[in-house]
């Protein structure tokens, strides 16, 4: 066995103490606890641990079942499936004998319970090695004891420890007496050698592929507790406004309708732009109306009529926003966050050729297909006992509803009760709670078990969008072909002085790192509509500009785009020596290297015909795509095929890894092919998906997908796949057309999808 390998990059910091606790349990089975840097205990399924409280990640019962808790929210990335592979893999167990059940909400016990930034996996992949290890050695320790051997020959494969002569015993009669033996030395842990694996990097089905098929699968919009009413939640469309009064007695007499009442906005209504907010109870005002079911509630606020405040409402406009872009990029200036030498006397310089192009890029939704849902019961306390609240939803980060309902309520967490439910999409969504925030108020106010579920025009009004945006770009190349300067002037989006999620550049973008003779420039205009996270932020936008300006340069240089852009990145090198999650231009050339061999770049193309090329550096991955694309006279667009080389260490599960690329290229050709949300005079003018698209599978192209098993350490994948794909297609709709694409999306533009 090997002490290290790309997937033990991750320290946890654990003592030996902390790592590992045993306990015997009813039934003979063995309860292996592991305590995380923040913790001491959890609290498991109570059925499987009789009456007593433990943090417990792996059972092994009798009969020889393993199950193992996952306590990262689930949403469709699979990491209820890839972090128990590790901990499956480690221990020697069969993944046939492995069940996966979800851990409850304590961060104090677990630590980060976080779905978000494509870290589920490089977070968690030490501490599941570790945990999976102790396991192992635990039951090998009980085996030799059994056996009468030494443990030094024992071996545990296939759930169970075997001796060289034959002899053997399987995990569940191990269990008891695995329990009592002492708790490993995290230092003195060996780790399997990838050449070992027997699960890691195979093809495993989700442990929820059967329930999702078969619909039995719980998303936040299923739950059904006793005594429970129903709302929704009207606010006012323009963003910030507030209700003054509604025709209640109407509304209130109306069948199925039980209650409804106005909702004040709080203080927190305009922090409601920022990701993980730390417990901000971000309330915008309204009306609430409760009833005996969906229909009626629905039913009863098409008849609304309120009078709204929006005296201190957005105006925002976003052909405003476009005419100040417009005049910022022609006057030049902004904030410098990034600036090598040389830039000035490059563009001076009457030998090198010189080129600008202006990119824009709209705000899109997330049109998660489980709209926001939130069901709470707030219950009041009596004879001296205090109030409670139990929670059910879909989230992507759970800790988040005890601080929104002590800001709320002044609950403290021991009152509060939370149930993680699968999300029916996330990305990004779901790190805000303004939803529950909502459905915790109406309880509140009530008296009884709501759920609260958003219409699609809710939903589509009331996200926290990906930012628009804007940028100036300048370049030059020289007489020899290469590039002399670079200026990238970012005009986004900013909110109480700074940019809101996913809007700005930081200056360490590969430009800014990558190029000798960069600048990078910023710009801001305040607005008041809600932003925040979306897949990849910041990266789904500047990746767009980035990659296609590279390519413009290639063009105004006569050079070949491959040869061009492989150029740029220098000699192989970390870019931050020592930090193994920078970007590293080695690991960039041989992924772009990849994705072009496997398109068969340089090829000669029917007329109408073209392919793209563009590499992304995000969340420590490195990925190239190529498109090839076919434009007709009618200006129909068929994306044919997509090559992606992806470079993110080791993959755990190889069939998860592959849908979420995939997903990534479909999601990122949908959003750069249809999608925009526009205001005008603060209110959203998109309602549904009529007017805000999503791709249909017709036109989805074919995937074709490679991976470089480096040694490095993994990383996430849920994100960094999706940024190279709109540049990619652009580039690949100039080769195959000669228009230049320099804003999103196509449809704006003219471009439909064939």
């Amino acid at each position: 066995m090997a002490s290290s390998s790309g997937l033990m990059a991750v320290s946890t910091g654990l003592t030996r103490r902390d790592l590992l606790k045993v306990s015997a349990v009813a039934g003979g089975g063995v309860l292996l606890q592991v305590t995380l840097p923040m913790a001491t205990a959890a609290t498991p399924d109570d059925a499987l641990v009789s009456s007593k409280e433990l943090n417990v990640y792996v059972r092994i019962d009798r009969d020889g079942q393993i199950t193992i808790y996952s306590s990262i929210p689930e949403m469709g990335q699979g990491i209820r499936t890839t972090l128990p592979m590790i901990i499956a893999e480690e221990m020697g167990a069969r993944w046939e004998d492995v069940r996966v059940l979800d851990a409850p909400l304590d961060e104090d016990r677990f630590g980060l319970q976080i779905a978000g930034g494509s870290n589920s996996v490089p977070r968690n992949v030490g501490t599941m090695r570790r945990m999976g290890a102790s396991a192992r050695e635990m039951l090998i320790g009980a085996a030799a004891l059994m056996m009468e051997v030494e443990r030094k020959d024992l071996e545990a494969r296939d759930s169970e420890v075997v001796h060289p002569s034959g002899e053997r015993r399987s995990f569940g009669q191990l269990a008891s007496l695995a329990a009592e033996q002492p708790v490993p030395d995290p230092d003195t842990l060996t780790y399997r050698d990838p050449s070992e694996y027997r699960i890691i990097g195979t093809s495993v089905s989700g442990v929820d592929n059967f329930v999702i098929a078969t619909g039995l699968s719980e998303f936040g919009i299923d739950v059904d507790v006793p005594g429970m009413k129903y709302a929704t939640y009207v606010r006012c469309p323009r963003i910030g406004g507030s209700a003054v009064r509604f025709n209640e007695s109407e509304i209130k007499g109306l069948p199925g309708v039980t209650d409804a009442f106005i909702l004040e906005p709080n203080e927190a209504a305009g922090k409601s732009e920022v990701w993980f907010l730390d417990g901000v109870a971000a309330l915008r005002g309204g009306v609430a109306i409760v009833g005996d079911d969906t229909w009626s509630v629905f039913d009863a606020r098409r008849r609304l009529e309120v009078e709204w405040d929006e005296s201190s409402a957005s105006s925002d406009d976003w052909s405003a926003m476009v005419a100040w872009a417009e005049r910022t990029a022609r006057e030049g200036g902004g904030e410098v966050i990034a600036d090598n030498d040389g830039v000035d006397a490059a563009f001076a310089d009457e030998a090198n050729r010189t080129t600008e192009a202006f990119y824009q890029f709209p705000f899109v939704a997330h049109v998660c297909m489980e709209p926001m849902n939130c069901t709470a019961d707030y219950r009041r306390g009596g004879n001296g006992e205090p109030d409670t609240l139990e929670v059910w939803l879909g989230t992507q980060w759970p800790r988040e509803v005890p601080l929104i309902a002590g800001n709320l309520f002044g609950m403290k967490p021991e009152q509060v009760r939370v149930h993680t439910l699968r999300m029916g999409g996330g990305f990004g969504r779901r790190g805000v709670h303004d939803f529950a925030t909502e459905a915790m108020a109406i309880s509140h106010r009530a008296g009884v078990p709501v759920k609260l579920t958003w219409t699609r025009t809710d939903d589509i009004h009331n996200d926290h969008f990906r930012a628009g945006g804007f940028e100036q770009m300048k370049g030059a190349v020289g007489a020899d072909g290469r590039l002399s300067a670079w200026e990238q002037h970012y005009i986004g989006i900013g909110k109480n002085g700074r940019p809101v999620m996913g809007s700005g550049l930081r200056g360490n973008e590969l430009p800014a790192v990558a190029f000798p003779t960069a600048r990078i420039k910023l710009s801001m205009q305040e607005i008041g509509t809600p932003c925040g996270a979306w897949r990849a932020p910041g990266s789904n936008t500047n990746a767009f500009v980035e990659q296609c300006f590279i390519h413009e340069l290639a063009v105004l240089a006569g050079r070949d785009h491959l040869e061009f852009l492989l150029e740029l990145m220098g000699e192989p090198r970390w870019i931050k020596e020592g930090d193994v999650n920078a970007l590293n231009t080695g690991r960039a050339m041989d992924v772009i290297r990849l994705a072009a061999e496997k398109a068969a770049w340089g090829r000669p193309m029917p007329s109408g015909s073209g392919l793209g090329l563009s590499f992304y550096f995000a969340h420590a991955a490195h990925v190239a795509e190529v498109a090839e694309v076919r434009v007709t006279a009618d200006r129909k667009v068929s994306v044919e095929k997509v090559w992606v080389a992806v470079d993110v260490g080791p993959i755990i599960n190889m069939s998860g890894a592959l849908s979420q690329v995939e997903g990534a290229v479909v999601d990122g050709l949908s959003t750069m092919a249809l999608q925009q949300i526009t205001m005008q005079g603060g209110v959203i003018e998109q309602d549904n998906f009529d007017e805000y698209r999503v791709m249909r599978i017709g036109p989805t192209p074919e995937i074709e997908v490679h991976f470089i098993e480096s040694d490095n350490p993994s990383t996430g994948l849920g994100e960094p796949a999706l940024p190279p794909l709109a540049p990619a297609v652009a580039n690949a709709i100039f080769a195959a057309t000669g228009e230049r694409v320099r804003s999103m999306p196509l449809s704006e533009a003219g471009y439909t999808l064939a």
